[in-house]
């Protein structure tokens, strides 16, 4: 039963650390990047469409993004997702397909973003402590029911404390990265 409580958690922290990863991905550096508009959802006959399914994604420069829309249709949907976005950039469009240059970052708007990331790794690490505590009161449960020992129910909370450490550790380091690569002029 233990084990279980323990795999879960760290199955559940692992998804956490990669939605940080994702959450990193979509905040803007001074480079061109189609993981910028995996966020952008684009009204497309009536529902909501992520970006990445309504078109391809090329960077042809390191300040450019072109974007080839399967669907000529959702040329002008595209656009106006992209504008109204939080990135700050402007598309533009020849009919077949938009561009997108990246323009370069100021050092207020790098400081933005880094308070992005920092409040985006402050929600993994709230999440994973959420998980922890939801494992431990199950282990609790446990003992309280009489199916485990104390014994157990406090090796396993260290071993649970150790893995929330070692993700919450991971999370911190993908953050410096990303600061690292926002204050990169």
């Amino acid at each position: 039963m233990i084990d279980d409580i323990l795999l879960e958690a760290e199955e559940k922290m692992s998804k956490a650390v990669e939605v940080a990863k994702e959450d990193f991905a979509t905040i803007r550096t001074g480079r061109a990047s189609a993981s910028m508009f995996q966020k952008i959802s684009v009204e497309y006959y009536g529902t909501h469409t992520p970006l990445p399914q309504l078109a391809s994604f090329q960077t042809p420069e390191a300040r450019m993004v072109v974007i080839t829309p399967y669907d000529k249709g959702a040329m002008h949907a595209i656009e106006k997702a992209i504008r109204d976005s939080d990135l700050g950039v402007n598309p533009t469009s020849d009919g077949v397909v938009i561009r997108v240059s990246i323009p370069q970052l100021t050092e207020e708007r790098r400081k933005e973003f880094i308070k992005v990331a920092r409040s985006k790794a402050e929600e993994s690490r709230v999440t994973m402590r959420n998980i922890r505590r939801h494992a431990k009161d199950s282990m609790d449960k446990l003992l309280k029911d009489g199916h485990l020992s104390e014994d157990d129910v406090r090796r396993a909370e260290k071993h649970l404390d150790e893995v929330t450490s070692k993700f919450v550790t991971h999370v911190d380091d993908i953050l410096k990265h990303k600061e690292t690569e926002l204050l990169e002029v």
